[in-house]
């Protein structure tokens, strides 16, 4: 039998412990040689001799550190417990791990007395645990580098609860916004924010929490004296053992980036626009569209029509050529000429070459500033602020800007100003060829009116002339128009087209008109024996020129009878509108083109005119479009004037330029008469 706190069983049969899963060995006497060793044992041991003390089957510190603990248990009989404890075995290699055993020694009698071992290895639970341990370690780690790089840098740092409610902010937010602590927790930040991006921030945010992932956002921040500035937001949630336990984000100003940003789009945009375009009203209208509502909610464009030759002492005269306003604020229509004394202070504004900014209480904009419509829509919208901007082009003023802005954007800041100038500083080139187009076209089409005479004021027909210049052309056309009325009582009407679209045409066009009232003055004969002289005459004259032409008399025979005696040369037909609506084109009196030899006479033809109706002749730029045959085009036109048939022949005339579909690749002349009656 054992001692006290020891274990006897005489001779107990230990193949009882061969089956047991734990490990189990027995050693004897002072040297403590092994007598027995489990199957369980001799796997994690290896199969070590019996009667060889059991020390030797492990290494030198294990002998040295648990040899005592084997003394100690045989000598007082005590039992000693050990929990994952390190182990290594004497034949291990030095790569090979460190094992761990929870094991337990008591003393035991078996014929002598020894010590009962019973051990359970262990090594791999130790091994994950102490995984789990330097995952937690790592993650305590990251977090301490991200939320010491987050403090380093952000402006603003704010902790939410797994929720997303903020329970804490650091930094500046309370000092940028004059938000109180109590304030800005839970939602409360929000109300910090523009109006315009609480939807669309919580929406983010919403999204980000339910995805889990980092959240990045840009808004716009509300700063304690009122400004609005925009600010970038990052967050990322803290995640422990597969749980947010709550979110870390930051926020950053980056009102100057954003200007940048802003500023290089509408520059790109401006220059876009401006290659985009030809004429010099389309570009400054595609301008406008790109200041609103980017930096005002309304603008308005001005040419200056002497483009910086006024005379000394004259009145200044801006013409309204394009418009632009916000969604939901009336837009006035491009058009209309301003005048201002020299002494003005929108004269003095443009002298000056430089941006002024005016404010103002709302919708009392300053007198004798501002062309009258534009103070009109200041006055009409609210509006708190202005800025009139001279472009300069080529060393001239060529146009004023006027941007706008209501009160509760704010006025134009020097940086919105500069951004405005620059736009059309970047967009020079475009406005210079662009003027320099726009100068020659108006120096051709005030020589082109000069060339055309008015019809006369008859006290029974009526007749309208219309003259419309290609806006795809500068030089001078050769389309023109007659009307004047001879001594035997008839009104001639005459309409032609000189080839050509330049100086050489308006030329020859100006020698054949008034050749054709001498021809026509100096013989009262029919209009094709005229036409015909015109184009003996010009053999000399003009010898290089051909020219299209209807020349007609309008008489009144008997007293309420009309007809019309025409011929036409490579024109286009006269058009006979009734007062009821019916058309009908006359071909009656066809000749050849002008300029050519021809030895025989040129044809006339009448026509009655019923009382109100409507004779129209016309160029070919009215009707003639690129892949079109002609007469789908004259069909087009006939149906357009039946339709205006009982409007006024002005209106009719000006219906018809409004409502076709013109090429605009050429000029387009048209005169037209009514009868009276119907």
């Amino acid at each position: 039998m054992g001692g006290a706190g020891g274990v006897g069983m005489g001779r107990l049969a230990l193949e009882a412990f061969d089956p047991a899963p734990v490990a189990v060995a027995l050693t004897i006497g002072p040297e403590h040689r092994l007598v027995y060793a489990n199957h369980a044992y001799r796997s994690l041991v290896g199969d070590f001799p019996l009667g060889e003390p059991i020390g030797e089957a492990f290494s030198t510190v294990a002998k040295r550190e648990y040899g005592d603990l084997f003394d100690r248990v045989l000598a007082t009989g005590e039992t000693v417990s050990l929990v994952e404890a390190p182990v290594r075995l004497a034949a291990a290699r030095v790569a090979d791990p460190e094992r761990c055993f929870s094991f337990s020694l008591s003393r035991f009698t078996h014929e002598r007395p020894g010590v009962l071992v019973v051990a359970v290895d262990v090594t791999e639970q130790v091994a994950a645990v102490r995984r789990a341990d330097r995952v937690t370690e790592e993650q305590t780690r990251l977090r301490r580098r991200f939320e010491s790089l987050v403090w380093i840098n952000a402006q603003v740092v704010w902790v939410t609860d797994p929720a997303g409610q903020v329970v804490e902010s650091h930094g500046g937010w309370e000092r940028i916004t004059g938000q109180t602590p109590e304030e800005f927790r839970g939602d409360g930040w929000t109300r910090a924010l523009h109006p315009d991006d609480v939807e669309a921030t919580l929406r983010s945010w919403e999204r980000t929490r339910r995805e889990l992932r980092p959240w990045h956002h840009v808004y716009r921040v509300r700063t304690r004296d009122g400004e609005y500035r925009h600010f970038e937001v990052r967050s990322a949630p803290v995640v422990e053992d597969g749980v947010v336990v709550e979110w870390i984000g930051t926020c950053f100003d980056i009102e100057q980036e954003h200007r940048d940003r802003q500023r290089r789009a509408l520059l790109d945009r401006a220059a876009a626009a401006a290659t985009e375009q030809t004429a010099l009203t389309d570009i400054f209208a595609a301008l406008a569209d790109v200041l609103v509502p980017a930096l005002a909610d309304g603008c308005g464009v001005y040419l200056l029509p002497d483009l910086g030759d006024r005379p000394a002492g004259a009145p200044v005269i801006a013409r309204r050529i394009a418009t632009a306003a916000v969604g939901g604020l009336p837009r006035k229509p491009p058009s209309g000429d301003e005048r201002f004394s020299p002494d003005s202070a929108f004269a003095r504004a443009l002298a000056r070459r430089r941006p002024l900014q005016r404010t103002f209480p709302p919708g009392r904009p300053p007198v004798d500033l501002l062309p009258k419509t534009t103070a009109d829509w200041l006055a009409e919208t609210g509006a708190t602020s202005v800025v009139l901007m001279p472009v300069v082009v080529d060393g001239a003023v060529a146009a004023v800007v006027t941007g706008a802005r209501r009160g509760g954007r704010g006025p134009m800041d020097p940086d919105d100003i500069a951004l405005m100038r620059q736009i059309f500083e970047h967009t020079h080139d475009a406005l210079s060829g662009a003027v320099e187009f726009y100068r020659t076209q108006q120096v051709a089409l005030a020589l082109q009116h000069g060339l055309l005479a008015e019809p006369p004021e008859l006290s029974d027909l009526r007749i309208v002339a219309r003259y419309l210049a290609s806006p795809a052309a500068a030089e001078v056309g050769g389309d023109w128009y007659d009307s004047f009325v001879l001594p035997d009582g008839a009104t001639v009407v005459a309409i032609g087209d000189v080839a050509g679209h330049d100086l050489a045409a308006a030329v020859d066009m100006s020698r054949l008109r008034n050749m054709l009232r001498v021809l026509t003055a100096d013989r009262l004969a029919p209009p094709g024996e005229i036409l015909r002289r015109l184009n003996d005459a010009m053999e000399t004259v003009a010898p290089d020129a051909t020219a299209t032409c209807v020349l007609a008399r309008v008489e009144e025979p008997e007293p309420g009878r009309w007809q019309f005696n025409y011929a036409v040369a490579g024109h286009p037909p006269p058009l006979l509108v009734t007062a009821g609506g019916a058309g009908r084109f006359l071909e009656g009196a066809s000749n050849p083109l002008l300029g050519f030899p021809f030895e025989q006479e040129y044809h006339s033809a009448t026509e009655s005119l019923p009382p109100g109706s409507t004779l129209l002749l016309y160029t070919d730029g009215l009707v003639e479009h690129p892949n079109e045959h002609l007469d789908a085009s004259l069909e087009r036109l006939r149906r357009q004037a039946a339709g205006l048939a009982r409007r006024p022949v002005a209106h009719l005339c000006d219906g018809l330029l409004d409502e076709l579909p013109i090429a605009g690749t050429d000029d387009i002349a048209l005169i037209a008469v009514r009868t009276p009656g119907g």
